[in-house]
């Protein structure tokens, strides 16, 4: 496992808990349309070097969006655990943001909760002179993606593709 994948695996490990506090915390919170508590999740976590700086991004998210309040009570107590367990050799920058209205789906769980959305597919090569696809996603696996664009199926290898986001209009 390469060093920043296994930064992003104990982070994910030391964040599980400080979203447990912090959802079941009894101090009031925004609530769903029943009255209970919307609890925040992990969406994703990244550890990249950008120019001379290293960041770890963690990417929270929970039903009916993020609030900035969301993002400093998760930096401030995922800060407070990180400088308790120090495993990160360099130095960073901490962020903690939603993942946004165009948002990466990076993990299976990420492209399954996105069935049927509109998405805008990179790939590292051009097919037909192109690199840039969007239609509705319609399945995947292990080894593919397929989407449905202009009415028929584009199926890509995953080793072929860069990024899936989801796409939005303003």
């Amino acid at each position: 496992m390469s060093r920043a994948k296994t930064y992003e695996a104990k982070t994910e490990e030391l964040l599980i808990p400080v979203l447990r506090n912090i959802n079941n915390d009894s101090r009031p919170a925004e609530e769903d349309s029943t009255g209970g508590r919307m609890p925040v999740e992990i969406y994703d976590i990244e550890f990249v070097r950008e120019g001379s700086n290293y960041y770890l991004r963690v990417y929270i998210d929970k039903q009916g969006g993020v609030t900035i309040h969301d993002c400093e009570t998760v930096s401030r107590a995922l800060s407070d655990a990180l400088d308790q367990n120090d495993f990160i050799d360099d130095a960073y920058i901490l962020e903690v943001s939603s993942p946004g209205l165009g948002r990466l789906l990076r993990k299976d769980r990420h492209l399954a909760g996105s069935l049927g959305e509109e998405v805008e597919i990179k790939t590292y090569k051009a097919i037909d002179k192109v690199k840039e696809f969007s239609g509705i996603l319609k399945s995947f696996d292990k080894d593919k993606v397929t989407i449905e664009a202009q009415g028929a199926d584009i199926t890509f290898a995953r080793a072929d593709i860069a990024s899936v986001r989801l796409a939005f209009d303003f």
